[in-house]
């Protein structure tokens, strides 16, 4: 027979978001058990398909967190530019970070790589407990405590737990919370790519008239990752057509910018859905990431929405401790999901609002692209104001994702 063990936070799902809201609350003194139902391993050999683009609002928490560090400086790329144009129109637009005194837009890491950092530094806490290879058996939330069952037969029980376990969220659905979804009606194709011409640390997009293709630049000099957003049947030609007509039709998408294309990975596509949970907390629960919200990869947004989820409620239970109150107590939770809804549902409009914009070649929407790009292109401050949002250097950042005074 188990002997419960008691913690302040069970945090269930050791991914990148669960791992660095554990070790936010870790450092504000808070007693955290992290549950993984699988193990973080450091990443070897050649690059991995899921890939993200931290902005520098992602880098500042990953820094302030102490995790930023144990990155293997050679599997990530800093990226300094971004091109984005329209396949057949006249609209483009450039950032250059030099150009606004930045030395870096952000980086492309590997989310495996990124998780291993986190799960390196959290490994330094004595108030972190990591349970790898675990999964979640039952969950009972009660009116003072929250009871966790492991599938070993472990038994927890915590103030608070948050769910942090993912799109498919197991913690979500045994809670019964219902989830807005609608599907994209697109595949997103992700591969490996080696390129004729070095990429030159620039991270490229552009609008076909079928969905957006990206070239996100990796740590080799003609090595990129790619996500092409397609509709299923395309998906499945592509897919299906073999290597040489995967190549030339990618090239060929891609105008040619990086020369030809060659495929250095298998190809793998997953359906695109957006999801939005009618509840982002409830007594004794609060949800984190891909668990509460999952939007459209146009802009590689996906993980530092959830970065900005973590930073939040580390916040947030900081100030309810502080205060004297309890901090699975739902009514203290309440400003924390309004201001977490709040921020998904600007990014979720503003992903919708672009994808319909860029979709199809209406004439019409083709000469509001256009028109709209070179705008942004030729006005400094408007230009100023797309890159700021581009670095995730919003108005009302959480403390951990501001820039610490030196």
């Amino acid at each position: 027979m188990y002997h419960t063990q008691t913690y302040d936070v069970a945090v269930v799902g050791g991914g990148m978001v669960g791992l660095a809201t554990a070790i936010g609350l870790a450092e504000k003194d808070l007693n955290v058990v992290v549950i993984d139902a699988g193990e973080t391993q450091a990443v070897t050999g050649a690059p991995k398909l899921r890939v993200s683009a931290i902005n520098k609002a992602s880098q500042r928490l990953l820094d302030n967190l102490g995790a930023w560090q144990y990155l293997d400086e050679g599997r990530m790329c800093p990226y300094d530019k971004m091109q984005v144009w329209d396949k057949d129109g006249l609209g483009k637009i450039a950032f250059d970070a030099s150009e606004h005194g930045e030395h870096h837009l952000g980086a492309i890491i590997e989310n495996q790589a990124i998780s291993y950092a986190l799960a390196q530094r959290a490994s330094e806490f004595s108030n972190i407990q990591h349970i790898e290879n675990q999964r979640l058996e039952k969950l009972a939330i009660g009116e003072r405590e929250a009871w966790l069952t492991l599938d070993n037969g472990e038994n927890l029980s915590a103030a608070l737990v948050v769910a942090a376990d993912g799109a498919n969220s197991w913690v979500r659905q045994q809670s019964k919370i219902p989830l807005t979804f609608w599907d994209y009606g697109h595949h997103a194709i992700v591969a490996t790519i080696r390129t004729e011409l070095p990429h030159l640390e620039t991270a490229r997009q552009v609008f076909l008239k079928d969905g957006p293709l990206a070239f996100l630049p990796l740590y080799e000099d003609n090595l990129c990752s790619i996500v092409w957003s397609v509709p299923p049947e395309q998906a499945k030609a592509l897919q299906a057509g073999g290597r040489e007509n995967f190549e030339r039709a990618l090239t060929a998408a891609f105008d040619g910018r990086l020369g030809l294309c060659q495929l250095e990975s298998e190809l793998q596509a997953f359906p695109l859905r957006m999801r939005f949970a009618r509840h982002f907390a409830r007594h004794r629960l609060v949800l984190a990431g891909d668990a509460a919200h999952t939007i459209h990869p146009l802009a590689g947004q996906g993980v530092n929405l959830g970065f900005l989820d973590a930073a939040s409620i580390v916040q947030t239970l900081a100030e309810i401790k502080a205060s004297g109150k309890d901090i699975g107590d739902y009514k203290a939770l309440r400003s924390l999901e309004r201001w977490r809804k709040a921020e998904a549902m600007e990014m979720i409009a503003s992903m919708e609002g672009f994808k319909r914009l860029f979709a199809g070649d209406n004439p019409i929407k083709k000469a509001v692209r256009d028109f709209g790009l070179n705008i942004v292109d030729n006005v400094s401050p408007l230009k100023s104001v797309f890159l700021q949002q581009a670095m995730g250097n919003k108005f009302n950042l959480p403390e951990l994702c501001r820039a610490t005074p030196k």
